[in-house]
């Protein structure tokens, strides 16, 4: 998993793919990589991402695109996902995560 600013101006760059909106950082949100993105068909849906012990469900809102830079196996999670799974602040900008659909 890494991190992923949704909002105008944030590094995420345009707006989502999804709904063509930026969003707040303060929202269960994700891009999934290119591949997991599947042409859009998750937009709008929730998936649940474990870390440790915890969990949390998030919707899906945009792609990370993999012909861009982006790694072929990337949840791109908004910062309320990463305070929600309690990720020490230390570890904040890439950690291993597993995911399914919510």
């Amino acid at each position: 998993m890494t991190i992923n600013s949704f909002e105008k101006g944030g590094d995420g760059g345009g707006p989502s793919e999804c709904d063509g909106q930026y969003h707040s950082d303060n929202t269960l949100i994700v891009a999934l990589s290119t591949r997991w993105y599947n042409h859009g068909k998750r937009c709008h849906k929730f998936i649940k991402i474990n870390y440790k012990d915890r969990s949390v469900k998030a919707k899906v809102v945009d792609e990370c695109d993999s012909t861009r830079g982006c790694k072929d196996d990337i949840v791109d999670a908004s910062k309320a996902v990463w305070k929600a799974l309690r990720v020490p602040k230390s570890e904040w900008g890439l950690t291993s995560v597993t995911w399914s659909d919510a």
